[in-house]
């Protein structure tokens, strides 16, 4: 848990310039949003303020989870804020979380920075039981194996 209240947090360093990093986010977010065998289907991305982001996440054993949202603030190649308090038209959902996605450039590499802000305690320690830092991590490692093939490492 960091200073911030109901705060889970995970960075990693990639071996892949900040601008793959970027495009690997962009261009081919389906290939590695789910720690596989989860699978992600992209629907709607408008990746700017304001902007709808919905996709359907599926699990090996049958699972679907549709997956709606809005963008916050997109900064390119620096960071990303979602969240799944409201969906299309800023209509309220039941929500979970506020997701921060931050790079910085270090060691020749990217630094990725992942936070998920809860509302309350109960939905951080809900989010920390369901495998956060395992799922990010993975997700995170997946990435990092897709902006390497797009940077050609």
């Amino acid at each position: 848990m960091t200073d911030t209240p109901h705060e889970l947090t995970i960075s990693r360093l990639m071996r892949a310039p900040r601008a793959a990093v970027w495009q690997a986010f962009t261009d081919h977010q389906a290939d590695w949003w789910c720690p596989k065998p989860w699978t992600a289907e992209i629907h709607v991305r408008e990746l700017r303020p304001g902007g709808r982001a919905e996709m359907t996440m599926r699990g090996p054993n049958g699972e679907v989870f549709p997956n709606n949202g809005v963008y916050l603030d997109v900064v390119p190649a620096e960071r990303v804020v979602f969240t799944d308090a409201f969906t299309a038209d800023w209509q309220p959902a039941g929500p979970f979380m506020v997701g921060i996605m931050e790079f910085a450039d270090e060691d020749g590499g990217t630094r990725y920075t992942g936070r998920a802000r809860h509302w309350t305690p109960e939905a951080a320690e809900k989010h920390r039981a369901m495998g956060f830092e395992q799922g990010w991590g993975k997700v995170a490692e997946q990435w990092e194996e897709v902006a390497r093939r797009i940077a050609g490492a």
